[in-house]
């Protein structure tokens, strides 16, 4: 018997408790593993230390994380970046104020037509295939829960970019990133402001941060080079998010959800655009090809970690913990169609991107090809890519 298999059958002789335990030890040892760089590892595996194994977000009380960048002051106020002076420009003209919002529209998730995902979002077939077998009301409340889980993770990420924010405004170099880094503090803290309010006064639930999604924001907020939480922030994590955004916006038919994501989206594709135009100068031309070596693999590494992200054990163990295996719910999440197209989305955002900053050379491009993600390598960056193009779904600028 082939030792894979016997170790397959040693382990569903454990309790449920140990096997879950093993298998989330399982894929921390896998993420790590795939670190190369020491200096990516010494940069997330404290972090990953604390959000996969202590679980610090899930413990019921704040987080304190030290910080050690340093601020860059500029006395002679210079006029430096222009393409940063017009986004400044335009961030001040595009404010929105989240209590005109339509809040008064009455939200019924138990209304299949009015759910915040469609039905199709996920393989009922293949859940049957594997164990997850729900009468048609449990399958709109597990619907429901995925939207409720997946704003609750977009809520998490506001709050971290908000900080983020206003750190990366100290700390970045150029005024007219200074003053533009301002803008995006407010719109940061009017996420923040929506999304809670969201699920607080139509969901009435909020899921705990997913514990890769801690484990990168606790890395972001505890590095002092400022030009890697303009990466982390601006380009991986906000950058991800808007496909995340925009595929919910296309699919829900909640007209008050509907409303709040278009806003959002519109503010967070000036986000990634300052990110890119932050960093593309500067990697490519100040950084020494070791520095930069270590940003490529930092960034892939961290995308692992997004990718991860999505699996919503956080609604597995409320659900189906002592029902069916965290590798089923696994292949149940990874094989349903809307959690492929948030993938699909997220990272025709992120690889184009990476590849205008100057992160993605030969040497890299092969773990990229490895994991399924080179396809997206010719696709449109943020600065050619507008709000209106991401609102309308349209296919030459979402995708390759």
């Amino acid at each position: 018997m082939p030792m894979s298999t016997l170790k397959g059958y040693a382990q569903r002789l454990l309790p449920d408790r140990v096997q879950r335990a093993m298998d989330q030890l399982g894929e921390m040892v896998s993420v790590l593993a795939e670190m190369r760089d020491p200096k990516v590892m010494s940069s997330l595996g404290p972090s990953a230390l604390r959000g996969l194994v202590l679980k610090r977000g899930k413990q019921g009380r704040p987080t304190l994380t030290e910080s050690r960048h340093s601020a860059y002051f500029d006395w002679t106020y210079p006029g430096d970046q222009p393409e940063m002076a017009e986004l400044y420009t335009r961030a001040k003209q595009g404010q929105w104020d989240g209590d005109d919002l339509p809040w008064h529209i009455d939200v019924d998730f138990d209304n299949a037509d009015r759910g915040m995902f469609p039905m199709d979002f996920l393989d009922w077939e293949l859940g049957e295939e594997l164990g997850i077998k729900l009468s048609e009301a449990e399958k709109i409340r597990l619907i429901t829960d995925m939207g409720v889980w997946s704003l609750s993770q977009f809520l998490h990420g506001e709050q971290g970019a908000l900080l983020a924010a206003a750190q990366v405004t100290e700390a970045v170099q150029f005024m007219d990133g200074k003053l533009y880094g301002a803008t995006q503090v407010v719109d940061e803290a009017r996420h923040v402001e929506v999304f809670s309010r969201y699920l607080e006064t139509k969901a009435g639930k909020l899921y705990q941060i997913n514990d890769n999604l801690f484990t990168i924001i606790d890395a972001l907020m505890s590095d002092g080079r400022w030009d890697l939480k303009f990466l982390g922030m601006q380009i991986m994590v906000e950058g991800l998010a808007l496909g995340a955004f925009g595929t919910m916006y296309n699919k829900t038919r909640e007209p008050l959800l509907k409303e709040l994501l278009k806003n959002v989206i519109q503010d967070e594709a000036r986000h990634v655009h300052y990110g890119v135009v932050a960093l593309r100068e500067h990697i490519t031309g100040q950084l020494t090809e070791r520095e930069r070596r270590e940003r490529e693999d930092w960034a892939f590494e961290v995308a692992m970690l997004m990718r991860n992200r999505f699996f919503a054990y956080e609604v597995y163990d409320e659900w189906f913990s002592h029902k069916v295996s965290r590798a089923s719910w696994r292949q149940f999440i990874g094989r349903s169609p809307g959690m492929e197209e948030f993938r699909t989305l997220m990272f025709s955002r992120l690889v184009p991107n990476l590849r205008e900053i100057g992160l993605l050379s030969d040497r890299i491009r092969p773990h990229w090809e490895r994991v399924g993600l080179m396809r997206f390598y010719d696709g449109r960056a943020a600065d050619e890519v507008t709000a209106e193009d991401l609102l309308a779904g349209e296919a030459a600028a979402i995708a390759a």
